[in-house]
């Protein structure tokens, strides 16, 4: 069997063991849930833009969480309990471990913004993209969105130091950039510092192209620029797309060069002794 074909089975196993294990699948169901939540909560205008715009920032923010935070935890993981350092050895292993990671993070990123845009429409009366040309570009901007976001989490992933304080401190300023990013509020009411520093990253032109879908064109006022500025929203995905496809294998494989059972038994004394004192 292929590689690739091994890694599409595996990341089937591994999404089966998901709906037979009720913790994890509470677990991934809880991002779409939370942001359902939050677009009830901010819908007491009676206004279903107020929805649509929770509902944008929400699918935003789920691609970026699965990218930037779920990615890296994986690798995290798989790296200490020695996962990465059994298939080192085996041919084909590490091509089919990442093309069923690929395909387990792409089904459960898809499922969350499915779940968020039915729920928004049958529970909140956000409604659906209103034509043809809203469906497409809400289909490019999730597909560029998954794109820009997913290697460069792996990439990032590769290059955190194996102990569990650095992925805790990552997560902060991840989450801190989520919440500054003009998501879930308008970014021309932030510091025009914060706004260069939001624009820099891809979660303000995935939040902005999928309120472009969402929400009726009169909408677009509301943005920095006055419009949706589709070709800019392009332009930055495709350029953060292409960054983390260069650097993810590169740094992936260094990764795993790396490994050594003489590194992952270090770790284990010094996660031993951290208990123990």
């Amino acid at each position: 069997m292929s590689p690739i074909r091994l890694g599409l089975a595996r990341g089937a196993l591994e999404l089966r063991q998901v709906l037979r294990n009720r913790k994890d699948l509470y677990s991934y169901l809880a991002t779409p849930i939370i942001f359902l939540g939050v677009a009830y909560w901010r819908s007491d205008d009676g206004t279903p833009e107020t929805t649509r715009l929770m509902l944008a920032g929400g699918v935003g923010a789920t691609i970026f969480m699965f990218g930037l935070i779920t990615v890296p935890q994986f690798l995290f993981g798989d790296r200490e309990d020695g996962t990465l350092l059994r298939l080192r050895g085996i041919p084909g292993a590490i091509p089919a471990y990442l093309t069923a990671k690929t395909v387990f993070v792409l089904v459960n990123i898809l499922v969350s913004v499915a779940l968020l845009l039915a729920g928004g429409s049958l529970s909140l009366g956000a409604g659906l993209p209103s034509a043809p040309g809203k469906w497409l570009t809400l289909g490019w901007v999730i597909t560029l969105g998954i794109a820009a976001v997913v290697p460069v989490g792996a990439a990032i992933g590769a290059l955190l130091p194996a102990a569990r304080e650095a992925l805790g401190l990552y997560m902060m300023p991840v989450m801190t950039l989520m919440f500054v990013s003009g998501a879930f509020s308008p970014l021309r009411n932030q510091p025009a510092w914060v706004q260069h520093l939001a624009s820099a990253f891809p979660l303000r032109w995935i939040a902005q192209g999928v309120r472009s879908a969402l929400l009726p064109d009169s909408a677009k006022t509301q943005e920095l620029a006055g419009n949706w500025q589709h070709l800019t929203v392009l332009a930055v995905l495709a350029a953060w797309a292409m960054a983390g496809f260069i650097l993810a294998p590169a740094l992936l494989q260094r990764m795993t060069r790396r490994e050594s059972g003489s590194r992952m038994s270090e770790r284990e004394t010094k996660r031993l002794a951290k208990t123990v004192y």
